[in-house]
């Protein structure tokens, strides 16, 4: 399993489609954390316990209010992680594991993977890579978010830079969606010639 990670607003979502379309496997971690506290989950009951505010009248996790709570006290987050981190952990190497007995080439896409110590469960990791400028940029186009809640997301986060330097291959998704694609579309070539491609 190849982890590949970035920062927020980086460009992880467009490089994983990307890999999608050539024929890999991407496992989501966002998606399976957003899975693993759906109402009356044990993961939602736990988050009920430790954020009773956060839980609409239907059930449903208010995640904006959820955000402003973890993002603004290191405690609160490292709360939530403890409950989440678990069990994505659990369905990435499941589905990882299921995939690669089927013989192919599968991606674990998870943004805090150097963070959460995660790097260590994957063959090698892919960093898709921005300059913080266009980073911040790039988040306040696509979410309301003040400049300074921006920087705040950012900064909890290990830089991007150092991120680059431990990772075995590095995107740099700095100009234009057709320059990332075909870095992607080279790498997954050095992927072929070195057999570990085995698309249906």
């Amino acid at each position: 399993m190849i982890g590949l990670t970035g920062g927020i607003a980086s460009g992880k979502s467009a490089v994983a489609q990307r890999l999608r379309a050539l024929g890999a496997v991407v496992l989501d971690a966002d998606q399976f954390s957003r899975e693993v506290v759906e109402p009356y989950t044990p993961g939602w009951q736990r988050v009920k316990e430790a954020f009773p505010a956060v839980i609409r009248p239907d059930q449903s996790i208010d995640r904006a209010l959820l955000g402003e709570i973890v993002f603004s006290d290191p405690q609160q987050r490292k709360t939530l992680e403890g409950i989440i981190h678990p069990e994505v952990l659990k369905r990435l190497k499941e589905e990882g594991e299921k995939a690669v007995k089927e013989g192919r080439v599968v991606f674990a896409e998870v943004p805090l993977l150097y963070e959460v110590g995660w790097d260590r469960f994957m063959d090698e990791t892919w960093v898709v890579y921005v300059r913080p400028e266009i980073q911040i940029q790039r988040l306040l186009e696509r979410s309301p978010l003040t400049r300074e809640q921006a920087e705040q997301r950012i900064a909890s986060q290990m830089p991007l830079e150092e991120k680059a330097s431990r990772a075995q291959r590095v995107i740099d998704n700095n100009g234009p969606l057709e320059r990332t694609w075909e870095q992607v579309d080279a790498l997954w070539e050095e992927l072929k010639r070195e057999d570990r491609v085995n698309c249906p």
